[in-house]
């Protein structure tokens, strides 16, 4: 009797050290994939950015329109950049865990600071466009981005960009785009990387020159008339009373773009039911008005992209990003 309580009691220290078995959700009928418990909606940041508030939102509009009979319930796992996020779903491998991604997908990966790309996810769809913009003290000399590169043609140097992203991420790199296309030597740019909120303050100070942020943040302060925004990373001018006023690379001659977009990624095995399913959800949340209302506060563009479409549209942006790196020595293998 004492040797069978013993072994039940070893099998019931082994059984409660393993995981139990991920239920995966279930087939219709009609071979429809189903979820079968509330959808973690992972924001790869803490409360408050911009991966956490289109989270948030998008969340809100697929409950608002009844879009779907699961609760998408938003997460946040802030660390490494988004990182710790991508290591959790892809180790849960578990189609009940998507998240929001961006381009520090791209950034993250290449400079060798996370194992995981977009590669190693399921790109589901895209939602929305946000775009980056440059902009200086109101009393700077440059009115132009074709003045301010003119300057750093001849010397790069005497130019320092702030921004809050890392050196090699983000706002580093869609002002580095811009410059190689203005035919700037950008192995000598001076970037200056603030993630504790002062790149707004250093510029207004007179302490760096040019701020490299979002079209949001830089508006702020051109409506205030502390500042001037240079030019924008949008193919084309955005809408709004304020916002139609700002000027594209393109329209001064920089053949250059960067789009901020904003997408969802579902784990590693995701079957095409399983994708199917939520890309089904996401358009009907991206054609909604709910969300129409959303994209308009924020001012955020639509830019829909199905799961195809986006895959596409990753592996060429990854293409560019990585020749900008190599150049650069921030990438990683």
């Amino acid at each position: 009797m004492k040797k069978t309580w013993i072994l039940a009691l070893g099998l019931f220290i082994v059984l409660a050290g393993c995981s139990m078995p991920v239920q995966k959700g279930t087939l219709d009928a009609d071979g429809n994939w189903e979820p079968d418990r509330s959808i973690e909606f992972i924001a790869p940041a803490a409360a408050g950015g911009g991966w956490d508030t289109t989270a948030r939102m998008l969340a809100k509009s697929i409950d608002e329109e009844g879009i779907s009979d699961r609760s998408f319930g938003v997460v946040n796992k802030p660390g490494g950049g988004g990182a710790v996020a991508w290591a959790y779903i892809h180790k849960r491998n578990d189609p009940h865990n998507i998240f929001i991604g961006s381009p520090p997908l791209h950034f993250v990966a290449l400079a060798g600071q996370s194992p995981f790309g977009y590669q190693d996810f399921t790109p589901i769809a895209n939602l929305i466009a946000d775009y980056g913009a440059f902009a200086v003290r109101a009393d700077a000399k440059w009115d132009t981005l074709e003045e301010l590169f003119a300057d750093m043609r001849e010397d790069p140097t005497q130019v320092t960009t702030i921004g809050v992203s890392s050196p090699g991420s983000m706002d580093h790199m869609q002002f580095v785009l811009f410059a190689e296309a203005a035919g700037v030597d950008i192995s000598k740019i001076r970037y200056v990387s603030d993630q504790d909120g002062g790149a707004m303050t250093s510029v207004l100070n007179g302490s760096v020159d040019v701020v490299s942020t979002g079209v949001a943040e830089a508006a702020e302060q051109g409506r205030a008339g502390k500042m001037k925004i240079l030019g924008i990373t949008a193919p084309e001018r955005l809408e709004g009373e304020y916002l139609s006023t700002l000027p594209t690379g393109i329209e001064q001659g920089i053949d250059a773009e960067f789009v901020v977009w904003r997408g969802i990624f579902g784990p590693p095995d995701m079957t095409d039911e399983q994708l199917a399913y939520y890309e089904s959800i996401f358009k009907e949340a991206s054609d909604s008005d709910s969300f129409a209302e959303v994209r308009e506060a924020y001012g955020w563009d639509e830019l829909y992209m199905g799961s195809e479409e986006f895959t596409s549209f990753l592996d060429e942006q990854s293409e560019d990003l990585e020749k900008i790196l190599d150049e650069l020595g921030f990438r990683r293998e």
